[in-house]
């Protein structure tokens, strides 16, 4: 039978923080901001293995208290400079303990609210079929389209129109040859490599609270959300 691991890319800097310290290790309830993400992935049942995507002098990784997740998690020191880069590099990494058919369910490392109900919902959603999927939420608010200098040039119709989340889960053989396929720097998700070589991933009601941490404020509300969780 398939099995389910997950990749975690943290090898970014986080630049729209302006903060010193590297996103995913600013501090959100008292922990690092990647280790709520790493937990949760590491706690749920049907994922055999999570494995992290860092930058080769990553230091602070080592630094946490990962005790918790025993030899489920595997770091990999290989990130690039592009966030596809960083799962392209780790999937490589990987190789020897992922078979072709396995799913790999990617995830963002500054997404620390996920949630183990919604990995219940993309797994029993995708099942056994080869096209994937992701969570991700219908657009609700109105979407312009800017100009040069700012103006608005059109309205765009949000029917039909989805926000993608993470994870998002693919077979190991289809992600990786469509990474390998495609220009990395131009992909911001795992999905749209996907779409490129002909695949039409399957999109997986998730939740608003999966919101992903990209400026200061947010930690501010994924806290909140945590608490209501009784995650804080």
């Amino acid at each position: 039978m398939p099995r389910y691991v997950a990749l975690i890319p943290a090898a970014g800097s986080g630049s729209r923080m302006l903060a010193e310290l590297p996103k995913q290790y600013a501090l959100l309830a008292g922990r690092p901001l990647l280790q709520h993400a790493v937990s949760t992935l590491c706690a749920h049942p049907q994922i055999s293995q999570v494995f992290v995507v860092l930058s080769p002098g990553d230091r602070r990784f080592a630094a946490c208290d990962w005790s918790a997740c025993g030899e489920k998690l595997v770091p990999l020191y290989c990130g690039g400079d592009a966030r596809a880069a960083s799962v392209f590099n780790g999937l490589l990494a990987a190789n020897d303990a992922i078979d072709g058919a396995d799913w790999v369910l990617v995830h963002d490392a500054a997404r620390p609210c996920l949630r183990a109900v919604d990995i219940d919902r993309l797994i029993g959603a995708v099942g056994d079929g080869d096209a994937g999927g992701l969570l991700a939420v219908p657009v609700a608010d109105t979407l312009k389209r800017a100009g040069a200098v700012g103006e608005v040039l059109q309205t765009v119709p949000r029917d039909r129109l989805w926000q993608a989340q993470t994870p998002q889960m693919f077979r190991y053989r289809a992600l990786i040859e469509a990474l390998r396929r495609s220009d990395i720097n131009a992909v911001t998700d795992e999905s749209s490599a996907v779409e490129q070589a002909g695949a039409r991933p399957l999109l997986v009601a998730g939740s608003l609270t999966n919101l992903k941490v990209t400026y200061p404020e947010d930690l501010a509300l994924a806290e909140l959300i945590l608490g209501q969780q009784g995650r804080g």
